[in-house]
Formats: C-alpha cells, structure tokens, sequence
C-alpha cells in the first residue's frame, strides 16, 4: 500500500507494519496489534482534525474514495440503469437509473470515475458530455411523472471541455438542467462525496437539499485552473485552495449547503461501509422530511435557497 496522498504517510507506514504482524500468525503479538490498531485510530483521528483546504482537496480525490457505483451498491435494491438520451449515445461518465431505498422507489443519478486505467478512460474520469446531463435529465423527468424522489451524488472535476462536448452544446445541455431541475415536482436530494466541480457538478445539483461528506469540495473551478487563471501559475494551487472557501464547513457557513456529513476518522477511503451507512442515515431523514410537502412547495422551497445564495451586507 502506498500513500496516495503525502500527509498519509505515517497513517501508511502503521497500516503497513499491523499487516506485517498480523501476517505472521503468531497469537503472542495479539496484544501488540491491538495497541497498533488503537494507535492507528488515534493517528488518523489527529491527522484529519487539522487539515488545510488543500489537503481536503487530496482526500476528495483520493482513488479510493467511495463512487456513486459504491453508494448504490450499499444502499440501494433493485438498482436498473438507464442507458442514453435518445438522441446521440450513452456517457458512462453520469449514471442514471431507478432502484429502491429503504423501500422507497427513487432515481438516482450520479457521476462515476473509474479506478483503473481502463476504468477511467471509459468513464472520462468522471467528467460528462452533454449527453450525459440529458440522460440524467430524461431519468429525473421520469421520476417526476412517475412521482419518485431523486437522489444525486456528485463528484465531478468538471463537465469535459473537449471540442466534441462543445460542438454538441455541452453549456446549452448544462443550462437546461439547471432550469428543468428548478421546476421539478418531486423532491431532489444531492451529495456531493468528492469532488464538486463548477457546472459540471452543479448541472446535477439543483436540490430541496443539499450535503456535502466532510472532506468533499465544492467549487466554481479547481485550485489549479484558478491559479493558472489569476497568476498563470497551478503551482499557487495551495493557496487558492484557501481562498475559494471550497470545503464542506466554508460553504456550510456561507449557507451554500445545508449539511456536512460526518466521515470516519481517516476519511471515507479509510471504512468506506461506514461512510456510505453514515450517508444513508442522512438521506432517510431528509426524504421523509421532504415528503411532507406538496409539489408547489417543494418548488418553491428550492426556488428560495438557491435565491438565498451570495447574500451580502454592506458596512458603512
């Protein structure tokens, strides 16, 4: 195993060594890999209690994150993908579909990266074309006529700014969801679990509510392009990384989210069950609380806090 991300390595180094142990069968050091074990909680606990935002932007994009495909797995019954949008081809980079959640029928859609190589090529690193926004449009359009919830996970580093995903409207695709969510009759549930990058996040993203894991980002541009922007340099990316105000307590407190949902100690790679367990708790509650309003509420309700956003004051 090897550190994916610089500020894990001791955590590595300890996992590392409990392996060693445990591998050599031996119950007289039962007691020692005990204390290890404990010491690696206590590790992880004090190294995630104090991470920089750009640090927070390595942990949601760590490669063993938890995908959409994992959520669905983990809290889903029944899951039936949906495939294109009748009008050019499938995007395997945006899942849409149908399953049952704790019993309830919803839709859900959602981004998917791939782990390996392969994986990733087919699903574009988890970065849409336009029609993978109008697949996902032509699955919520039908949970609204059939009066199902939906449920979005988000983890995108952005739509693909190919020449291919222009040439095929890729903005008109992303502005159409915006709107067409805006009317949705039916309540909307989104996650962001990674990464939440600029419209290609947001085109999914129109909820009743909206969460965000601990140690997920949610941003109008990554720290690198915006650094490469401003001064021309990704490098700054560390420091634009603080002022985007990109992780999930900034835009908590910038009333952009309406929850944080706690990770495990190490993050969601590091007990990925409890994660997705933890998730679903959330979701549970936020449906059944959702469900106790109207059509023209939920509209509204959605309506007002996205007008609610980029509230300032004036100091004399």
């Amino acid at each position: 195993m090897s550190a994916a991300v610089p500020f894990e390595k001791p955590i590595v180094e300890l996992e590392q060594k409990i392996e060693e142990l445990a591998g050599l069968s031996d119950p007289a050091l039962a007691e020692e890999i005990a204390r290890l074990r404990g010491q690696l909680v206590e590790l992880r606990r004090k190294i995630y209690s104090r991470l920089d935002p750009w640090q927070i932007t390595q942990v949601a994009r760590h490669p063993r994150r938890p995908y959409t495909l994992d959520y669905i797995e983990g809290l889903m019954e029944g899951w039936q993908e949906l495939h294109g949008d009748r009008r050019f081809a499938d995007d395997r980079s945006l899942l849409a579909g149908f399953a049952f959640f704790k019993g309830r029928p919803v839709a859900v859609i959602g981004h998917q990266k791939g782990r390996q190589t392969r994986q990733k090529i087919e699903r574009n690193f988890g970065m849409p074309r336009p029609e993978g926004y109008r697949k996902a449009l032509r699955v919520m359009q039908l949970a609204e006529k059939f009066g199902r919830p939906i449920i979005a996970f988000v983890d995108t580093p952005g739509a693909y700014p190919g020449l291919d995903a222009e040439e095929r409207g890729q903005a008109e695709a992303i502005a159409t969801n915006l709107r067409e969510m805006a009317r949705l009759r039916v309540p909307v549930v989104v996650t962001v679990t990674g990464e939440g990058g600029s419209g290609g996040a947001l085109a999914i993203a129109v909820g009743n509510r909206i969460n965000m894991l601990e140690f997920a980002i949610y941003s109008v541009i990554s720290p690198e392009g915006c650094a490469s922007i401003l001064w021309r340099d990704a490098g700054k990316a560390e420091e634009m990384a603080r002022a985007l105000k990109l992780t999930a307590r900034d835009l908590k407190e910038l009333d952009v989210i309406d929850e944080v949902i706690e990770e495990p100690p190490g993050g969601a790679h590091s007990d990925a069950q409890s994660a997705i367990s933890g998730l679903g708790q959330v979701l549970e509650r936020q449906l059944g609380e959702l469900a106790t309003l109207g059509p023209e509420e939920l509209v509204e309700q959605r309506y007002e806090r996205f007008r609610r956003m980029g509230r300032f004051s004036e100091v004399l």
